[in-house]
């Protein structure tokens, strides 16, 4: 009973990191405009894997998608890669970790196969944790380089200063979106999950049986002492003039001394 519970856990920690995971790749809020230094507020923009999108003080929103793959950076790609074969894995481990579930009858399939197949699920869940974890941590640090080495377009401070204020206009820098901390999130209940679901392994595992019929069962020697007894039947006396018989039913003159 406690390892069905513990597998059930996992499976629903495993399948919440999964959504999770896939929410935050399809959302478009992975880098968000730094606002704190920028003169124009009236625009706000952001971008994700797939789009790049302007928002104005209205509330209208337009997204352009990315039309090119080639020209895209090899990190963004990457990032795109990571998260790709992280929803796979999870979709993989979700339909093997339903048909391995304890409290489900699928047949007649015994606790040794679905072991293995919650081991395998586990194993696959904990995968698809590290390559979400890994997707948004790269993409992650390609924001905070990108914002550490922004540099000031011309005006700046200086030449243009109009009452002390600033000339010239900032090149915008982008900060952590929401997309980011959902794809973490996701990612680390993936892990958790997935070693729950090991954990479960072990408990649905059948107490081994003795093993029987495998090559040959040695047993010991029994340890028993036989006892002679003297023959007390009295015998027959035979007297010297016993002739042994021969095989052809003649007599011989060999005597039994």
């Amino acid at each position: 009973m406690a390892a069905s519970v513990i597998q059930l856990i996992g499976f629903m920690l495993s399948a919440l990191g999964q959504f999770l995971i896939s929410a935050a790749t399809a959302m478009d809020m992975w880098g968000l405009q730094d606002r704190s230094f920028s003169v124009v507020t009236s625009v706000f923009t952001y971008s994700g894997l797939w789009n790049s999108c302007v928002e104005n003080s209205a509330g209208m929103t337009q997204c352009r998608p990315y039309f090119t793959i080639l020209g895209l950076p090899a990190m963004l790609q990457a990032v795109r890669a990571l998260m790709i074969v992280g929803i796979v894995l999870g979709a993989i481990s979700c339909l093997i970790a339903i048909f391995a579930l304890k409290c489900l009858k699928m047949g007649n399939m015994e606790d040794n196969i679905k072991a293995t197949m919650t081991l395998t699920s586990g194993v696959m869940f904990l995968l698809a944790g590290v390559c979400g974890i890994a997707g948004v941590s790269v993409f992650a640090n390609l924001i905070v380089t990108s914002f550490f080495f922004t540099t000031y377009t011309e005006g700046g401070y200086g030449g243009g200063v109009i009452g002390g204020g600033l000339g010239g206009s900032l090149t915008p820098r982008y900060t952590f979106g929401p997309a980011l901390f959902v794809g973490w999130i996701g990612g680390a209940l993936l892990v958790v999950g997935g070693v729950i679901m090991c954990m479960a392994c072990r408990g649905m595992v059948p107490p081994e049986e003795k093993r029987q019929n495998y090559g040959l069962a040695y047993k010991a020697a029994s340890h028993h002492t036989t006892v002679y007894k003297a023959d007390t039947r009295s015998r027959p006396a035979y007297d010297e003039s016993f002739r042994a018989q021969s095989m052809d039913g003649r007599h011989s003159n060999q005597q039994y001394v």
